[in-house]
């Protein structure tokens, strides 16, 4: 019996219990000394759980900018800059003028190097600042009977100067080439066909964490010698100054045109064209729009963080925690890390590219591994509570790509007979309604039905992310819908 008694026996309870032979007296200071404890306990903790549903309201809104390499979203974080961070804007505003002459150094020096190829009759390489992409070299073919001429010969020399210019504004902006070809994307220059490639140079490329926007000075080449960057932007805009006219002259050329044509190559598609503003840029007080800011090209490895603190629209006062994370494939095991506390998913979908192949692996279709991409990011249990938003980017060059004849059935076996054309009768007066890109729209969603490990709505937007002013209209939609569901999740609405 005795043992039972014990096992039976709580020890807090014999522990609490009033002390035998208790007087009233003493009852009475201890039931007044345990009352004074519970308001003092209930006092913390109403006051912890005012903290932290302080702590939820004020948390950061953290947005994740997904998609594959080249799909958008460095423009589109772009583009929340632009509407939310103007100061900022300005103040990084110069430091893009060297991107934009890059930009379209790059494009003159390729035009240079399809001419010696044709020149030479051979199939000269492209060089490592070529924009020109594998799948278009291999189908270059020998030219025994060039149409270019003696004037041709002279451009590449007078436009020699350009060569330097290139080497000298990727080390004013610290670019730095890839080792691992895995790790870099060569920006295809039009729409390649399917097919096998060649290994080429890679493209060059900043890691997010240099400060090439706000360095002041580099080695101008020579011993303990340093230039400021506004006297190497000074000697840029001469350089393009002076050949500005030649520049034109060669983009404008009827026979270098029709070597474009022959070659399958539709330069105006490629990020970072600016071959149509010479005029306007090649000047010695050229001054970036904010339009050239957002269609600028540089390449960017690892995560960009940016910061935005809201001072006007729905979410005024609150502070969102954007994310741009690299979409090659050897970056995407970066993406699981930036999971976990997500509030919001902007995943960018490039449908222009349902012709075009993965730089990485020739064997899949671009259009396919985005499908693949939004498979693993919808069905995956940890972002089940995230708000997920799908862009369909790149309406503008798919539109010029069914305009110039490109069909969607020869590449996308499941799209049949579907209208191959734009329509402009359509209920978004804002944007043509594009037969194709409704067909890639219903197979995202079918995706999502099936595979999401909980209901969620399908929000989707056709964007052209390049065109500021619609896309600032489709970002106020996006943030008011993001901070609906991020206030839902606080319990605050």
């Amino acid at each position: 019996m005795g043992v039972k008694r014990l096992v039976d026996e709580d020890p807090l309870s014999r522990l609490l219990a009033p002390p035998p032979n208790e007087s009233a007296e003493e009852r009475e200071m201890r039931l007044r000394l345990e009352s004074e404890a519970r308001s003092i306990s209930d006092r913390i903790d109403e006051q912890l759980k005012a903290e932290r549903a302080a702590l939820k309201k004020n948390r950061p809104v953290k947005v994740l900018l997904l998609g594959q390499s080249e799909s958008g979203k460095s423009t589109t974080l772009k583009n929340f800059q632009l509407a939310y961070c103007q100061d900022q804007w300005e103040a990084e505003r110069a430091s893009w003028c060297m991107v934009i002459q890059l930009n379209l150094v790059r494009g003159i020096n390729t035009i240079l190097d399809l001419i010696s190829d044709d020149l030479t009759g051979g199939a000269v390489p492209p060089s490592a600042d070529s924009d020109v992409s594998d799948d278009d070299e291999g189908r270059f073919s020998p030219a025994p009977n060039s149409a270019f001429s003696g004037k041709h010969r002279l451009f590449k020399l007078r436009l020699a100067p350009l060569r330097t210019l290139q080497r000298d504004l990727e080390t004013q902006i610290g670019i730095q080439a890839g080792a691992d070809f895995n790790d870099t994307i060569i920006s295809p220059p039009g729409s390649p066909i399917l097919g096998p490639g060649i290994r080429k140079p890679q493209e060059f490329f900043v890691r997010s964490a240099t400060t090439w926007k706000h360095n002041r000075t580099t080695s101008d080449g020579t011993t303990g010698g340093r230039k400021s960057k506004e006297h190497q932007m000074r000697e840029a805009a001469d350089i393009l100054a002076g050949c500005a006219q030649d520049m034109k002259a060669l983009w404008e050329d009827a026979t270098v045109r029709d070597m474009l044509l022959r070659k399958g190559i539709r330069m105006e598609t490629t990020p970072g064209f600016f071959l149509n503003d010479i005029d306007r840029i090649a000047l010695r007080d050229y001054e970036p729009t904010d339009d050239d800011v957002v269609r600028a090209r540089l390449r960017t490895l690892g995560v960009q963080e940016h910061k935005i603190k809201f001072t006007k629209g729905p979410a005024t006062g609150s502070e969102w925690c954007i994310y741009d994370v690299g979409g090659s494939r050897t970056q995407r095991i970066a993406w699981y890390p930036y999971f976990d506390d997500c509030d919001a998913i902007i995943f960018l979908a490039p449908i222009s590219c349902f012709d075009e192949r993965l730089a990485e692996d020739r064997r899949i279709n671009r259009l396919e591994d985005s499908y693949m991409l939004w498979k693993a990011v919808v069905s995956s249990k940890l972002l089940a509570k995230t708000s997920i938003v799908l862009f369909l980017n790149k309406c503008d060059l798919l539109a010029q790509k069914l305009q110039s004849g490109v069909r969607v059935r020869d590449y996308v076996h499941s799209y049949g007979d579907r209208p191959n054309d734009v329509e402009h009768a359509t209920k978004c007066k804002s944007s043509p309604s594009i037969a194709p890109a409704l067909h890639f729209a219903q197979h995202f969603r079918d995706i999502l039905r099936k595979n999401t490990p909980e209901p969620r709505p399908f929000r989707v937007h056709t964007t052209s992310v390049v065109d500021t002013k619609a896309t600032a209209v489709t970002l106020s939609v996006v943030e008011e819908n993001i901070l609906r569901d991020h206030l839902q999740r606080a319990d605050l609405l």
